[in-house]
């Protein structure tokens, strides 16, 4: 005689538990989080239980989409509730500000930004000629060269144009 194949059906669920763990690693969505926690609460907890295998696969599906449903929503905001997006490589170069270390010839010349590197500058539409010394402020950026505009005179302390990040100074 053949046995009785639900018997064992409790393995089955716990390998379909750590399947969907697993692939929860991998894409980090919670949602086969949630169906791994429906898997261990509906269908192995039923099964413990002595349900019937209909009953354990029923109860299984209505636990994951509960989950899914109502905690999975709660939990990505959470997640993304402290993540707050930083601007880096060229976009944290807009509102920088910078030293002109060369004069401006021809609309052209070169600057040091507050993050220390030096970039080849072009004079912003309707900005005055800056000489060695001055503070400017980049506007834009195109391939390999800043576009660049005087610093405002007074900038309100924490103010982006003057200060994004602690290692830059106002001087």
């Amino acid at each position: 005689m053949l046995p009785d194949l639900t018997q064992y059906l409790w393995i089955a669920w716990l390998v379909l538990a750590v399947a969907f763990v697993i692939i929860e690693l991998l894409t980090l969505e919670f949602t086969f989080l949630m169906l791994a926690a429906g898997s261990v609460i509906g269908g192995l907890g039923t099964n413990l239980l002595g349900g019937p295998w209909w009953l354990q696969v029923l109860l299984a599906a209505a636990v994951s989409a509960l989950l899914l449903f109502t905690i999975r929503p709660l939990l990505l905001k959470a997640l993304h509730r402290s993540s707050q997006p930083h601007p880096t490589n060229v976009d944290a170069l807009y509102g920088m500000a910078a030293r002109v270390t060369t004069p401006f010839v021809d609309g052209r010349g070169f600057v040091r930004l507050d993050n220390g590197e030096l970039w080849t500058a072009e004079l912003a539409p309707a900005s005055p000629a800056f000489s060695a010394g001055d503070r400017v402020v980049v506007t834009a950026i195109r391939g390999a060269t800043v576009e660049v505009a005087p610093l405002p005179s007074s900038p309100a302390v924490g103010s982006s144009a003057a200060s994004d990040s602690p290692e830059r100074s106002a001087d």
